[in-house]
């Protein structure tokens, strides 16, 4: 995403505008047509419309996503998680990023995102979800745990997300289920490592790569310092 674009919803015109544009993609998709069609709901000028979404639809459904990633946040933050054990804190995080979500919007996204040349905003966006959920739960990692907790849980929320757009059982209980199953499989890795760590034998035989992981740092700056940084002990 743009700058712009990336604090697009930050301006009250720019909200009304991707609020408007919600009733024309189910049948304009993400496009230029949509934000055309939204800026005039409104009585917006299509060029001032252009100033917070250059890439017209890329730019509108990162918005769209930027604006869930935020909302899953402010709510995530009115439950008490400490009483919860962390596996279902995440799963909590994925369903209140879905939950209140328009799917037709996502469906719509989904195959924006997997046109090549959007394949990249797309990825970023996902990265994105993982990221504000480890950070709203506190994650302290400084090291490679920090990539791989992100990678892992872009995984579950990608293959949970694919799941809830063919679901059709109350209240999405089958995503969910699913959901269930993918954390449940990451504790078992999880579960993996630890084992490895406690052998002494697993211990050695790991070595050079656990130092690789134990080297790398988290961005110093995220998003503009990706891919991370090198410190070595």
């Amino acid at each position: 995403m743009t700058e712009t674009a990336q604090h697009a919803t930050a301006t009250p015109l720019a909200e009304q505008l991707l609020d408007a544009c919600l009733m024309h993609v189910p049948f304009d998709g993400w496009t230029d047509a949509a934000l055309r069609a939204a800026a005039a709901d409104i009585g917006a000028d299509i060029a001032q419309a252009r100033s917070y979404f250059p890439r017209g639809g890329v730019d509108l459904a990162l918005a769209y996503h930027a604006q869930g990633d935020a909302r899953m946040v402010r709510q995530l933050a009115e439950h008490d998680l400490e009483t919860m054990r962390f596996r279902d804190r995440v799963a909590l995080a994925v369903r209140l990023r879905l939950q209140d979500t328009d799917r037709e919007a996502v469906r719509r996204g989904a195959a924006l995102f997997a046109l090549p040349q959007h394949a990249g905003d797309g990825a970023r966006a996902v990265w994105g979800t993982a990221d504000a959920i480890w950070n709203a739960l506190g994650d302290t990692s400084e090291d490679g745990n920090w990539y791989s907790k992100r990678a892992i849980l872009s995984g579950v929320y990608s293959a949970t997300v694919l799941y809830w757009l063919g679901d059709e059982s109350p209240d999405a209980a089958d995503s969910w289920a699913f959901l269930e199953r993918r954390i449940n499989e990451v504790m078992q890795f999880e579960k993996a490592k630890a084992q490895v760590e406690k052998s002494p034998v697993l211990r050695a035989v790991f070595a050079l790569p656990r130092a690789v992981m134990g080297a790398v740092r988290k961005p110093a700056t995220p998003p503009g310092g990706l891919p991370g940084r090198w410190q070595p002990d």
